[in-house]
């Protein structure tokens, strides 16, 4: 008794009898030899038909080797899905349904996507969580799919079957899309600050911006003395201490202070202040400097450290 089973789709026909073939090589170590028949191309669709030609000596019934034999090919056309199909599919996304952005800013979506539906994790590393956990979604429709049918065609298998992976990857384009956008508002948000400070008059030659073991930041002139309140024009929320305790404020009173310098009293690296720093880059550029360490550093770290202790 023979078990047939075909295969139809469009693209990647090469790699799904490449790797069917090596799951396949596996089998003949029980005897069991499964033999194929390529059709021609008919309206786009290449099919590959599979029989077990011979059952071998295995120890299975001829049921649960056909059980096998699917699980096989389930296998292999999950991981040809998630990581070849996946990008397909979702570039066309993107480019159906966002089609008015630049191809260049397609392209940005789309790494913004990817990296998405990752979650940051590299995509080629096949033991991430959520590739795992999107492979294992596809793995088990196509079983539930394969022990009622001996055909598959597997773009209408995507469209038809995997609804709920498809949402996956229409709510990563989602995502992307209003990532970029907040990002190029950003981009041009900091152009606009940077004419700002470029158009006017230094009222300050040099401002020190000290990142409070509070959470705070202070602000130094060059003399080390508290910059009074009437360089800030209101932006400054009093704390009895001339200490700003939002980042937005810290940078509002920069700007409008527009010194020749910035003197940064902390490390780059420093995750308490990464946003308020990169835009304190981005909008000052060659007037920022760090601090490599001086008296006043030293007293913060000690404050910063005896605060810890207490915690």
């Amino acid at each position: 008794m023979q078990a047939s089973f075909s295969i139809g789709a469009r693209e990647n026909i090469e790699l799904l009898k490449s790797k069917l073939d090596t799951e396949f090589a596996m089998l003949q170590n029980d005897g069991i030899k499964v033999s194929l028949e390529e059709s021609p191309p008919t309206g786009g669709l290449t099919f590959l038909g599979y029989n077990i030609a011979d059952y071998g000596n295995s120890s299975y019934s001829e049921e649960e080797t056909r059980s096998i034999f699917k699980h096989y090919i389930a296998n292999v056309v999950s991981e040809i899905i998630i990581n070849y199909w996946e990008k397909g599919l979702l570039r066309d996304i993107i480019k159906h349904n966002y089609y008015y952005f630049l191809p260049e800013e397609q392209q940005v979506i789309y790494d913004i996507a990817l990296n998405h539906l990752n979650h940051g994790a590299e995509p080629d590393d096949d033991t991430f969580v959520h590739y795992l956990s999107r492979k294992a979604l596809v793995l088990q429709k196509l079983i539930e799919y394969l022990h009622t049918s001996d055909r598959l065609i597997i773009e209408g298998f995507i469209r038809f079957r995997l609804k709920d992976y498809l949402q996956e990857i229409y709510s990563a384009a989602d995502k992307a899309v209003d990532d970029f956008m907040l990002e190029k508002e950003y981009k041009e948000f900091i152009k606009l600050l940077k004419y700002f400070v470029e158009i006017q008059e230094p009222r300050l030659e040099t401002v020190q911006v000290l990142a409070q073991p509070s959470g705070y930041f202070k602000l130094l002139d060059g003399d080390n003395k508290n910059i009074s309140s009437e360089y800030l024009d209101g932006f400054l929320i009093e704390t009895g201490d001339t200490e700003i305790n939002y980042e937005d404020l810290l940078i509002s009173a920069l700007i409008t202070i527009a010194p020749s310098t910035v003197i940064l009293h902390y490390k780059e690296s420093d995750a308490c202040s990464a946003r308020a720093t990169e835009t304190i880059k981005s909008v000052f550029g060659d007037r920022v400097k760090f601090c490599d360490g001086c008296k006043i550093c030293e007293k913060t770290r000690k404050a910063r450290s005896s605060r810890e202790r207490k915690q």
